[in-house]
């Protein structure tokens, strides 16, 4: 890179201001933008994170449904049991016979309820979780419906301010090759300090552009004059004078 040609102070100051009317323009399209991309991004997250719970619970319903399926099975055994325990009490020879059949009928019958019991609070479970499942699946289709719409608006931006901004670019990078790298970092520190990036400002009705706290008068002069860069001693920010435009030489 060339080194930056010797310059007047008046004509470090236009460069300065130029450079920073430039960067506004560029951070009015960020404005543009807004708060998309990261809206986008955020949208993006949640539907992720609502497709992991989704899934989840998918897997929680399918296991229940395996639960009760086995509780079924369970039940028709137990029914087959008392089927032919009972079939057995027909040709029972004494007491100790019927007794052990008589026993093995009613634990199967007790088993019977208790995989009915089972089967009843398994399906509260599904039922809960089901709901939690629809739940999750319209918030995760309005989320998806809400991150095309916002897609859509931003593509719509970047393409009505790509040429701009890459035009704007180019002059940017045009406009710092005019200006010495010491200038170039106090002046991009000071930039990143403030939402608005305004590191350069002018004095308007006798008070900083950027803080809006009163310049005293002799200062004013010198700012006017350009014989010195002059910063704001309330904001940091450098202080030009508003016929810099039309100025010539400092």
């Amino acid at each position: 890179m060339a080194a930056v040609k010797e310059q007047s102070i008046g004509d470090k100051l236009r460069a300065l201001h130029a450079l920073q009317q430039i960067d506004s323009k560029m951070d009015e399209i960020a404005i543009l933008k807004g708060e998309l991309p990261m809206e986008v991004s955020d949208l993006e997250d949640e539907i992720t994170g609502l497709k992991t719970r989704l899934k989840k619970l998918e897997n929680a319903v399918g296991e229940i449904d395996n639960e009760i399926l086995s509780h079924n099975t369970n039940i028709k055994e137990s029914e087959a049991l008392i089927l032919k325990y009972e079939k057995q009490l027909d040709n029972v020879k004494n007491n100790r016979e019927f007794d052990a059949l008589t026993k093995e009928v009613e634990l199967q019958k007790l088993e019977i309820q208790l995989s009915q019991k089972k089967i009843r609070e398994a399906n509260i479970a599904r039922d809960t979780k089901k709901e939690a499942l629809d739940a999750i699946a319209t918030k995760l289709n309005q989320r998806v419906k809400d991150v095309e719409t916002k897609k859509v608006e931003l593509s719509k931006i970047i393409e009505k301010t790509e040429k701009e901004e890459a035009k704007l670019l180019k002059e940017s990078d045009k406009a710092r090759k005019d200006i010495e790298d010491k200038l170039l970092v106090s002046y991009d520190k000071i930039r990143k300090a403030y939402r608005n990036g305004l590191a350069v400002v002018t004095v308007a009705r006798g008070a900083c552009g950027g803080c809006f706290n009163r310049i005293p008068p002799q200062l004013q002069i010198e700012i006017g004059v350009m014989k010195k860069i002059i910063a704001c001693e309330h904001c940091g920010r450098v202080l030009v004078d508003e016929s810099i435009l039309s100025s010539k030489e400092g």
